[in-house]
């Protein structure tokens, strides 16, 4: 791990940021938070034991094009991007959490805004996996087969953006040359600790935490 004290893990929604983010910290020692806990988009647009989908959350994904959700959701990060710049900083100099490093998940760590960071001691990884696994995940959660047409609809919805999403993700990685050692598969099977193990090897592989862009982006 070096000196690093900021450790990112971005991503699409449904490909295990979260849990692995937990494991990581955990391991680490350090604090774990969530990007959608500094201002959260329209989230998942399927009912849970004791959660209903508001109203404006199913009307978001009913009327919106995928072209036109894909649109909001980066434009939402764009915004909300400084305040994550300014926690990233702040954890990275020793100053936030009470000294204590920082793993910070969410799809708002949008490479293009990860890749002009300029701190050091931090490293970001970016999880992906197969659209088929994180439909199988979307599927499960929302009880897909006992849906009525109109939830089908909304998870269908759901799912077309968090495939587009990680198709430009992807893109924006090559494009930046950060999908070498810096992209984890947590679809190919392996526990939440198997991946968390790969996470920190990619870490590591970045050379104690400096900036993270290799490529002027």
């Amino acid at each position: 791990m070096g000196d690093v004290r900021v450790v990112l893990i971005g991503g699409t929604s449904n490909v295990g940021k979260s849990a692995v983010a937990r494991v990581v910290a955990e391991r680490l020692g350090f604090a774990c938070r969530s990007t959608d806990a500094l201002a959260r988009h329209p989230g998942r647009p399927w009912r849970t034991p004791g959660w209903e989908v508001p109203g404006h959350v199913a009307e978001h994904y009913r009327t919106l094009t995928v072209d036109g959700l894909i649109s909001t959701v980066l434009d939402h990060y764009e915004r909300l991007w400084p305040r994550v710049e300014e926690l990233i900083a702040e954890h990275a100099a020793g100053l936030g959490g009470g000294g204590m490093g920082l793993v910070l998940e969410g799809s708002a760590l949008w490479p293009a805004y990860v890749s002009t960071l300029t701190v050091s001691r931090t490293a970001a990884v970016w999880l992906t996996a197969e659209d088929t696994v994180v439909r199988a995940r979307v599927h499960r959660a929302g009880r897909y087969a006992e849906a009525t047409a109109e939830e089908r609809h909304l998870m269908d919805k759901f799912l077309a953006r968090s495939a587009r999403y990680q198709s430009l993700m992807r893109t924006e990685l090559t494009r930046l040359g950060l999908d070498t050692a810096r992209v984890v598969d947590s679809g190919d099977g392996r526990s939440v600790a198997e991946v968390a193990d790969a996470v920190l090897r990619a870490v590591d592989a970045q050379g104690g935490g400096r900036r993270v862009s290799p490529r002027t982006p």
